[in-house]
């Protein structure tokens, strides 16, 4: 009787879901209990917690949970930059530094397109084609951010050495090609070969390129963060003058934390152990949605208070 009632439950589930009318019965809360799931079956009838936050939406919006989850941090953040924006003219006039206009227009781009993403995903998510627009507008979002991020890793270690705007105008091309290519490969491999654990028939979920780039990638940037947070203590101090400001480090620490949870995550999908998903669900939270505070502080907290 067991294996029945869970495929009435299930079934009435998945009815839900796809009318996008969500009403938590008592029935469906058990069936989501994880003792409910003795075999591989149930895991996949029933999605995973972790799983469902990621397409839920709230009541028969159509909204997802997920994008209000990420456009509140998001939008937060960017009243802040603008309450702060006189303030911050004023002395941006004062220093000659471009860095700082750089790094301060990084942070309003970084904000204005995570809100962008999230609106969109919200307006199309009724449609069908809403799936590879979603796909295509997290590929963006993940452009602006890696191209940043690597901008704020060449610039952060050569804080000192670049003070020509055409420097800095090299610095951003460079890394917008290599962010590019990284942005495509994830988009191809997400549109063309998504990770069949976040693509049930009712729903397809942004994989990220699938677990096992997910994994690739992760570990290539722990490794990068995990040296920059070591060269203070290696011999390469003495041949090139490093960052003194403990900031850029404490971000580099952080960041390095972020890639090797969602490593460690990526690294249990790969294994087949959904539960993985919980570690990635957190850290692409995190980093989409506190990039760019974590960028503000580490270097224009100081700059513009």
């Amino acid at each position: 009787g067991c294996d029945t009632m869970l495929a009435t439950v299930t079934a009435v589930v998945r009815f839900a879901q796809y009318n996008g009318s969500i009403s938590p019965t008592p029935l469906e809360n058990t069936s989501a209990f994880p003792t409910w799931q003795p075999d591989t079956e149930a895991n996949i009838t029933k999605p995973h917690k972790c799983l469902q936050v990621l397409y839920e939406d709230i009541g028969d919006s159509r909204v997802r949970f997920w994008d209000i989850l990420l456009l509140v941090p998001n939008v937060a953040f960017f009243v802040f930059l603008m309450w702060k924006l006189p303030s911050a003219r004023a002395k941006i006039r004062l220093t000659s530094s471009p860095i700082f206009v750089t790094f301060y227009l990084l942070v309003f781009v970084v904000a204005a397109v995570g809100i962008t993403r999230a609106v969109v995903s919200m307006t199309v998510s009724a449609s069908s084609a809403a799936t590879i627009i979603d796909k295509v507008l997290w590929e963006i979002t993940r452009f602006f951010l890696l191209a940043i991020e690597l901008s704020v890793i060449i610039l952060g270690l050569a804080f000192g050495h670049l003070e020509s705007k055409s420097s800095i105008k090299r610095v951003l091309a460079i890394t917008a090609v290599l962010a590019l290519g990284y942005s495509i490969t994830q988009g191809t491999l997400e549109i063309l070969y998504p990770d069949s654990h976040l693509s049930a028939e009712d729903f397809n979920i942004y994989g990220h390129g699938g677990r096992h780039f997910w994994l690739a990638s992760s570990c290539f940037f722990f490794l990068v963060y995990s040296l920059i947070v070591i060269l203070p203590k290696t011999p390469v101090r003495e041949r090139i003058s490093l960052p003194s400001k403990r900031s850029f480090y404490v971000y580099a620490a952080i960041l390095s934390l972020l890639n090797l949870v969602q490593g460690l995550g990526s690294a249990l999908l790969c294994a087949g152990i959904i539960e993985g998903l919980c570690c990635v669900d957190v850290t692409t939270f995190l980093y989409f949605s506190t990039f760019a505070p974590l960028i503000y502080v580490t270097f224009l907290k100081g700059f513009f208070g």
